[in-house]
């Protein structure tokens, strides 16, 4: 039975557009990803030691570049449901950071204090977090031990900087409690962080909800990749062990030459 002509003419439309959207994601792919790896180094420097200067701008401009990007896809997707559903936590990761808008206000600036804004520097840097990952997996071209390493080093120190964030004398202070005794350094929340990563524990206990909630986070991540790099570890030492048998298997092998025999 043959198709309504308009049902035909709005399929053909539908994967037009569908095909517009791919060669859009293809063409700004290279230039988001440079952009992402710019984001997310800058996020790291905000949480460790704040941003001077022009710096902040730079963030703005970043992120208004990726919002345009999303916005210019969204017109495109023949389906803007499906495309919303598919890309929920990249939405997310551009409405966090427009809270910073909320600075501009006097009025406002109070609620930098609150939990609210305290919940949504933990969101935002996660979402930060996936981004980055995103960007290396493109960069790489294929996930592997040596993406592994590098992920791991992204989020040893963008997990210090939250931590940083959520548990420095200050915020603890901020956030009305009573034991202030909090992380104030960043070198001291990047040996923190790492030791979580190592699953070595530490002394220290996050007192804040979003520091306890990052200090899961990392530990789930640290017994997701423990495994992983263990068994690589282990496979490279028993795949040299091998190749050195095979080459003493070769070497014993080898027949003598004769003039080895008459000596």
């Amino acid at each position: 039975m043959d198709q309504n002509p308009d049902t035909r003419q709005r399929e053909e439309e539908e994967r037009e557009r569908w095909t517009l959207l791919r060669e859009v994601n293809e063409f700004t792919e290279t230039p988001l990803v440079v952009l992402s790896f710019v984001w997310v180094g800058l996020l790291i420097l905000e949480l460790a030691r704040g941003l001077t200067g022009f710096l902040p701008t730079v963030v703005l401009a970043i992120w208004a570049l990726f919002v345009l990007d999303f916005v210019i896809e969204f017109i495109i997707a023949p389906r803007k449901l499906v495309y919303l559903r598919n890309s929920w936590l990249t939405m997310i990761a551009l409405v966090i950071p427009a809270f910073r808008i909320l600075r501009i206000f006097p009025a406002l600036r109070l609620l930098r204090a609150t939990r609210f804004v305290r919940s949504t520097n933990l969101v935002r840097m996660l979402t930060s977090t996936n981004r980055g990952l995103r960007a290396m997996r493109f960069a790489l071209g294929r996930r592997g031990f040596g993406y592994v390493v590098l992920a791991t080093v992204m989020i040893l120190f963008l997990g210090a900087g939250g931590m940083l964030q959520f548990e420095s004398a200050g915020a603890l202070q901020r956030a009305g409690y009573e034991n202030t005794a909090g992380i104030d350094h960043y070198g001291d929340a990047v040996w923190y962080t790492a030791m979580i990563i190592t699953t070595f524990g530490s002394d220290y206990w996050p007192q804040t909800t979003e520091g306890r909630a990052l200090t899961v986070v990392l530990s789930i991540y640290s017994v997701a990749i423990f495994g992983y790099v263990t068994a690589t570890i282990a496979s490279i030492f028993v795949s040299s062990d091998t190749a050195a048998r095979e080459r003493e298997g070769r070497s014993r092998r080898r027949p003598v030459s004769p003039a080895v025999r008459r000596s």
